[in-house]
């Protein structure tokens, strides 16, 4: 086939001289570099027992904050769920009920709310886009599991606990 330009390539091989021609020379420059690797220190981390560092801008599990008086932030506005890329987030919104002021922080609150782990990219875009400051990917590694179904986690797994500040008094 010829090529679009008419324009032909012409290569000149030289002839190899003796020591390339026993091919000595690059099996010693091969041998050299594998044995400057072998005396290098080992970047491997043994995980369970050492845990490796993380940067500043790790994002790990998500988490559903709470403010100072122990409600949650969370006010169901939806913002996190349009802002997912990954459509990992649903929610269904509530009216709070009398006796629950202190349990939530607004009259609207997210009875429901999921996040399929599975679908979840870790993008962080939910976390920028919460006007409540209600989510953060500040949590561990999520953990491996064997149904799909483990992966849906729910309020209980994303409310962090409450703070008793009565136990910080007593210590």
């Amino acid at each position: 086939m010829q090529s679009l330009s008419n324009r032909k390539k012409v290569l000149e091989q030289k002839p190899m001289n003796f020591w390339e021609r026993i091919y000595l020379p690059a099996i010693f420059k091969g041998l050299s570099i594998t044995l400057k690797h072998f005396f290098k220190k080992i970047p491997t981390v043994k995980y369970p027992e050492e845990v490796r560092p993380y940067s500043k801008n790790f994002r790990g599990q998500h988490s559903l904050k709470r403010d100072e008086e122990g409600r949650e932030r969370c006010t169901a506005c939806g913002l996190c769920a349009l802002s997912c890329p990954a459509e990992a987030i649903t929610m269904t919104s509530a009216e709070r009920a009398k006796g629950e002021e202190n349990l939530y922080r607004e009259e609207k609150y997210a009875s429901v709310y999921e996040i399929n782990m599975l679908r979840c990219i870790f993008c962080g875009l939910c976390e920028e886009a919460c006007p409540k400051e209600a989510i953060y990917l500040d949590g561990p590694h999520v953990t491996a599991d064997y149904l799909r179904k483990d992966f849906i986690y729910g309020k209980d797994k994303l409310v962090e606990p409450k703070f008793d500040i009565t136990k910080l008094a007593k210590d």
